[in-house]
């Protein structure tokens, strides 16, 4: 299959390229590049041809000629969203949709998308599952159920869409973010020897590892068109539902001479446990193979490897909001969030 990956530069992108070259699908990939900075660790054997451009301004010339598209690339959590949430919805919500039209209008057969277990905000009380209220709290969340909404209806007999709504993503790359909770509080156990915690870490959140993901998107592709056609798809297991708190736990155990405390404040309003049945049981081939245990030496072993110091830690390289606040300050990229004729320079 050819498959046109966008956002293969990215903390996802980097390891699915080359987990679907290893699949034996034919991979080219696609990003902007605001995030080519950060290298951690040589950790891909092979990595897809990619063109630099925006997703706003691929054309339908780009699209022919592939069997499906994988989209990650949009403005990638939630303090980015932030920033400028009209600028969000242009890109994660209007530029996704366009995207999809041009790619079904030039005959790409699937278009598999990754929304995000964050739709669901609120909801701890039950997990929830693809069927269940939905209650987004940023504008990143918000987005990603705005365009499930708007490619459902754009489903036929040509066109396959599916939808991978990924649990929180943790574990390493070789374009790591530390933005992550799992990251983060890793990060905090290596160079500091300590997690210290303002809030009381009550919340739940679901976790999934990055090459799970990877492997949700490569059986999704390989999938029978019936299977996934329309679909949606919590990405994760039900293990792997976690209060904050006991994933500070699990870090600061694996980390020799970490010491942890919790805090008291319970401002987080994103609280919600999420349902993996489905992906578990009517997706060909998916089983998470990680847990956050699994994650959490994973990434000291990678830290023990390269000798990691703080500084790197703390770089904006590593932290989508940081390097974004840069490449603005730097006059890089313009008020949309498209590059400067400077920085193209």
């Amino acid at each position: 299959m050819k498959v046109l990956v966008t956002g293969t530069d990215g903390y996802i992108g980097t390891l699915l390229g080359s987990y679907l070259l290893d699949r034996g699908q034919d991979v080219t990939g696609v990003d902007t590049g605001f995030h080519r900075v950060g290298w951690l660790y040589n950790g891909v054997r092979k990595m897809p041809y990619s063109l630099t451009k925006d997703i706003r301004n691929i054309t339908e010339q780009d699209l022919k000629g592939f069997d499906a598209v994988v989209h990650l690339a949009e403005l990638s959590n939630d303090p980015v969203g932030e920033l400028d949430p009209n600028i969000t919805f242009k890109i994660n919500h209007q530029g996704t949709v366009e995207l999809a039209k041009k790619a079904k209008k030039v005959g790409v057969k699937r278009f598999v998308y990754f929304s995000s277990c964050s739709v669901y905000g609120a909801s701890s009380t039950s997990a929830s599952d693809e069927s269940g209220k939905t209650n987004p709290l940023t504008a990143y969340a918000k987005c990603k159920l705005l365009v499930e909404a708007d490619l459902k209806p754009m489903a036929d007999n040509s066109f396959h869409p599916t939808f991978l709504r990924n649990a929180t993503a943790y574990g390493a790359s070789p374009r790591q973010r530390f933005d992550l909770v799992v990251n983060n509080l890793a990060g905090l156990a290596w160079t500091t020897k300590q997690i210290k915690m303002d809030s009381d870490g009550t919340p739940w959140r679901p976790f999934v590892h990055v090459l799970d993901i990877c492997q949700a998107a490569a059986c999704t592709l390989e999938a029978p068109d019936n299977v996934v056609h329309n679909e949606t798809f919590n990405v994760g297991d039900n293990s792997e539902n976690y209060q904050v708190k006991d994933i500070a736990k699990i870090i600061s155990e694996t980390f020799p001479g970490c010491s942890l405390s919790i805090g008291t404040r319970g401002d987080d309003k994103r609280d919600y446990k999420v349902d993996f049945g489905k992906i578990n049981s009517k997706l060909p081939g998916f089983k998470c193979k990680w847990s956050v245990k699994k994650g959490a030496e994973q990434l000291l072993k990678i830290f023990q490897a390269i000798d990691m110091k703080a500084d790197l830690f703390q770089s904006r390289s590593h932290t989508r909001l940081k390097q974004i606040q840069w490449l603005i300050q730097t006059k890089q990229i313009d008020s949309d969030f498209f590059w400067t004729d400077a920085a193209k320079a």
